[in-house]
């Protein structure tokens, strides 16, 4: 178990939160809190990291050299799960990575995502969770605004089913080396480390600023006493509502004999990842610092 805090080394930030229920910035000059919200920068095109705005999303899908493609993905109970799957270019069989998008659904941001692990190599599965919950049997798309609480009507359970069918999936594909691993960011975040616990044949698990389950009635010792992949856990040094949850995490994930790596990036904001343009450069650093480092973890526990 390791904690490592990364320093941006610039007095002058002032990074503010960003919530992943608001995906938009505020106004500049906008006020929150009382405070003075700094705006947004300039993120620079860089297909090194996953994108972090939607138009280099957009982008990144279009002049994608690699195939993707939906798959309805059949679950036990017979209803189907549309994902969109990347495949990388590479001559040898390659681990699988699922995708957990955050509380915004199935958009651009989290296809890129996938696009990107699979350009890092790895064949990335991308489900959409609110899957035949919206209009006419449509998914996140058809949902519109109401996609957040459509999720939040997702139990771990109704998760947990999705992300097995996708595992399978995944498994049973010709170029898979049978390698399993996920990945998610905020609500997906909390969902990644919940499946790494009640999963046991999942191999590797990333955590993107959520919560360890049973971390809200601290009955984490119990719900992780199971859990065998061990877990990467990337958080924002602004999102106290998330990083308080970390100190106790470590404690019983180390009581536990558990690998549990912490990293928090200074200044940067909760949501990070997919909102680079925010807290004034701090967000844009803690991607291009924490994504290296997700790619180290997966090609070790998923070759």
């Amino acid at each position: 178990m390791t904690r490592t805090v990364i320093a941006l080394g610039v007095a002058a930030l002032v990074a503010a939160p960003l919530s992943a229920q608001t995906p938009q910035a505020p106004p500049s000059g906008a006020r929150q809190g009382g405070a003075p919200q700094t705006p947004p920068i300039d993120v620079p095109w860089n297909d090194a990291i996953p994108p972090g705005t939607p138009e280099h999303a957009t982008r990144a899908l279009k002049e994608s050299s690699r195939h993707g493609e939906w798959v309805d993905i059949k679950m036990a109970d017979g209803k189907l799960l549309n994902s969109w799957v990347v495949y990388p270019e590479r001559p040898d069989k390659a681990g699988v990575v699922l995708v957990i998008f955050d509380i915004n659904g199935m958009r651009d941001l989290a296809r890129a995502m996938g696009d990107q692990l699979a350009q890092d190599g790895f064949i990335a599965i991308v489900p959409d969770f609110l899957s035949g919950m919206g209009p006419n049997g449509g998914g996140s798309e058809s949902l519109g605004t109401g996609v957040g609480q459509a999720i939040r009507t997702l139990t771990d359970a109704d998760v947990n089913a999705r992300l097995n069918a996708a595992m399978d999936y995944g498994k049973k594909l010709p170029s898979s080396n049978g390698k399993t691993g996920v990945i998610g960011f905020c609500w997906g975040g909390a969902r990644s480390f919940a499946y790494a616990a009640a999963q046991p044949n999942l191999n590797a698990a990333v955590v993107y600023y959520g919560e360890a389950p049973g971390s809200a009635d601290h009955t984490m010792e119990t719900t992780l006493a199971n859990l065998k992949a061990p877990v990467l856990g990337m958080y924002a040094g602004n999102d106290a509502r998330i990083g308080a949850t970390v100190p106790e995490t470590q404690e019983v994930m180390k009581k536990l004999g558990k690998r549990y790596d912490v990293h928090t990036f200074e200044g940067a904001g909760h949501g990070f990842m997919f909102a680079q343009a925010g807290a004034a450069g701090a967000n844009l650093k803690a991607a291009e610092q924490s994504w290296p480092m997700v790619l180290s973890f997966f090609r070790t526990e998923l070759k």
